[in-house]
């Protein structure tokens, strides 16, 4: 009986003895993990509180560009020229083995991405609507007249106008199964109309899945934004006026703060032949001619992806002023811009968009 006794108070004092143990073990774990959740919740906090407004700037597309983007926690410089980079290895007639100059040689192994198929498929929307003005077909003609990729600048009589005419007309063109069909392989494919502001739609998608809610693209004069700048102002551009440029005030306000603008004119991209032709980049779909019109620029202004306002921009000097015009009284959502020399040589103004 005694040695029972022993026994039971040597197992009592070495269970306290190890039960203390344990219970300061537990005491130091329970006070461990409290200091490493704070200090992650401090870290945490710190983190989101350094959200930061940026400014990005280079080259693309044969021009520059400039975006910025407030209230983000990243400078996305690298993804955007990665994306910059499969757009032009889509859709560059200026790079030899992009998608589209594969094509444009012939290559019907071509499985064509996201990027060719949606472009493909606005500008098939669009030629419908204009009636064929906005034609990406042209793009044998675009070199002939040296204005594309070959610098050929030739000087077209009207039967080799006639002859590369045969191969312009975008439903001679057919988009099945992600691979491009063309009625004639002489075909050539020119996006460069409507690519630019495709890809400030590339960028603004990738903003927006990145939950940044205010920025403002521009590549090349062309632009797209979202939300406000800073302090909750909109996104307002001056606009040079041509009919009063040589005074201080010539110019007007835009408000584009969720819209996107695009321009579209002669008076820059042009050349002049040896007997004083002069010969303009927009090519009419229609003749095959790039004889300069009485209309020199259209801007267009609306709450559509860009893609879609570059090409009816391009659309709208194919067409001509009188067109134009009537194209926009049939569609008054979509705003414009117009600037044409008038019966008196002077500079005049069409706009169906509200000034601010």
């Amino acid at each position: 009986m005694y040695l029972q006794k022993v026994v039971i108070m040597i197992f009592y004092e070495n269970f306290m003895r190890y039960f203390c143990k344990y219970k300061r073990f537990i005491m130091f774990f329970k006070k461990s993990f409290l200091l490493i959740t704070i200090a992650m919740l401090l870290l945490s906090c710190s983190t989101t509180t350094k959200n930061n407004n940026y400014t990005l700037k280079g080259l693309v597309f044969g021009t520059s560009y400039k975006i910025t983007y407030l209230d983000a926690n990243s400078n996305y410089q690298k993804s955007i020229d990665s994306l910059f980079f499969e757009m032009n290895q889509s859709l560059s007639t200026y790079i030899p083995d992009s998608d589209i100059s594969r094509i444009n040689t012939g290559d019907t192994t071509v499985v064509v991405d996201a990027n060719f198929k949606e472009v493909f498929i606005k500008s098939k929307k669009i030629y419908k609507e204009t009636n064929g003005y906005f034609d990406p077909t042209v793009g044998n003609l675009v070199n002939a007249w040296g204005f594309g990729p070959k610098k050929e600048k030739q000087n077209l009589t009207q039967a080799q106008v006639d002859e590369q005419m045969k191969y312009v007309g975008f439903d001679k063109v057919q988009l099945i199964d992600n691979k491009i069909i063309k009625q004639n392989n002489n075909i050539h494919l020119d996006f460069n109309s409507i690519a630019k502001g495709y890809g400030l739609d590339v960028i603004a998608r990738f903003f927006d899945a990145k939950n940044i809610h205010n920025y403002l693209i521009e590549i090349g004069g062309e632009i797209r934004t979202k939300g406000y700048k800073k302090n909750d102002k909109p996104w307002i551009i001056k606009l040079v006026d041509p009919i009063e440029s040589d005074v201080a005030t010539g110019f007007k306000n835009i408000n584009l703060s969720n819209k996107a603008m695009a321009t579209s004119g002669n008076y820059r991209k042009y050349r002049v032949a040896e007997n004083g032709q002069k010969y303009v980049h927009t090519i009419n779909p229609k003749t095959g001619f790039a004889f300069e019109s009485n209309l020199l620029s259209a801007s267009v202004i609306a709450g559509l992806d860009c893609a879609d306002v570059d090409a009816y921009a391009t659309a709208f000097m194919a067409m001509g002023l009188e067109k134009a015009t009537l194209f926009l009284q049939e569609n008054p959502k979509i705003k414009s811009i117009l600037i044409y020399i008038n019966d008196a040589g002077n500079l005049e103004e069409y706009s169906n968009y509200t000034y601010d």
